[in-house]
């Protein structure tokens, strides 16, 4: 049955392919973005039931405030893809602590903001599926080699997942998900995978059955170690 999806950081490169998979399977889709403009182009000029809805992460004020006037115009989100994300070069000498603090704001606590904000409607309506969108930049299995701010922040938002996980009902299921090194304006052109190949996994998640597991951390379809 369609369900009301909220994806963040919707206009482009992962984010836009996960939107148009989801609209073409019958989904009611918000693609999240910080330029409406350019977002309501895109979702006109894409297939399906797409409205752009305006998204600034680098706020928790504001963006509670915007994510309140979105419940209310647009109704309780069933699927929550916690998309958006910014990549700040630097190890722990080399990175300003201002882009520490905004990797924190945008890649962690705005996906805690709008989980927090989601999630009640979700309890009472008894369905829900998270999706976080992380990294193996964030895997301690992989050795945590990215850069400290990104690397850092993906770790915990790894974290976070397996931590809700345990105390969420049954029919709302949490993952994470390292959808790979993508050619998109992150990945850059020598990346080996598609936005395309990496949407495939996230939209399996979001669309998972009731028999599902949750809190895990998937790559490709597949588990893959935290």
């Amino acid at each position: 049955m369609p369900r009301t999806v909220l994806i963040t950081g919707g206009n482009r490169g992962l984010g836009l392919e996960v939107v148009k998979k989801m609209a073409l399977l019958g989904h009611n889709v918000l693609l999240g973005c910080r330029d409406l403009k350019r977002g309501q182009d895109l979702a006109t000029r894409t297939y399906g039931k797409i409205k752009a809805v305006e998204m600034d992460l680098s706020n928790s004020k504001i963006l509670r405030a915007k994510t309140a006037a979105i419940l209310d115009a647009h109704g309780p989100i069933d699927i929550l893809i916690n998309n958006a994300a910014i990549l700040k070069d630097g190890d722990v000498l080399g990175t300003k602590s201002t882009d520490f603090y905004e990797s924190v704001q945008v890649n962690l606590i705005a996906c805690f903001d709008l989980i927090q904000m989601v999630l009640p409607k979700m309890i009472e309506r008894d369905y829900g599926r998270i999706v976080n969108v992380t990294s193996d930049w964030g895997s301690f299995a992989d050795g945590l080699n990215g850069p400290v701010s990104y690397s850092v922040t993906k770790a915990a938002l790894n974290a976070m997942t397996l931590n809700m996980s345990h105390t969420l009902p049954k029919n709302i299921k949490i993952n994470s998900v390292h959808p790979g090194w993508l050619r998109t304006d992150m990945g850059g052109e020598a990346a080996p995978l598609s936005a395309e190949e990496g949407a495939e996994t996230v939209v399996w998640l979001a669309n998972a059955p009731a028999i599902a597991s949750s809190g895990g951390f998937y790559h490709r379809k597949m588990i893959k170690e935290w």
